[in-house]
């Protein structure tokens, strides 16, 4: 499962995974009808408490986001309408901004120079039509 936690983010660990599975189902990695790992299962590969795991999944059942079926898993639900699917996007989108810039404060980086790299980036991406990869490289 493409899941990986932080351990050192002020945020819980049951919202992690909560957001990192939003993200997921959103850029359609985890499409409708997708099953998900048994709660069990995900709380070994992530080596986090099965309750944690049973929170951030009950969370996504009311969030109509997946079905848990009693004895047969938990299911990402049929496609969101596009109103859901762009909240949820965006929503994927601030989170990971947050996180960068929470990482690039921790090292000591300050605003304007953070800016004039991510700008650089942008225009890059533009000029190149894809993101570079985490080498400077051009994703394929």
């Amino acid at each position: 499962m493409l899941v990986e936690l932080d351990f050192r983010r002020h945020v819980p660990i049951y919202v992690q995974i909560v957001e990192r599975l939003k993200h997921l189902m959103a850029t359609e990695i985890l499409k409708p009808g997708d099953q998900l790992p048994t709660i069990r299962q995900l709380a070994d590969d992530l080596r986090v408490n099965f309750n944690t795991v049973a929170r951030a999944y009950r969370i996504l059942d009311q969030a109509s986001l997946v079905s848990t079926q009693q004895g047969r898993g938990t299911y990402v639900l049929e496609s969101l309408p596009p109103n859901q699917s762009t909240r949820l996007r965006e929503e994927a989108l601030k989170a990971l901004t947050q996180l960068f810039l929470t990482e690039a404060a921790q090292l000591g980086f300050e605003p304007d120079e953070v800016a004039r790299d991510v700008e650089s980036s942008i225009e890059s991406w533009r000029e190149a039509g894809m993101p570079p990869d985490g080498d400077g490289k051009k994703v394929k």
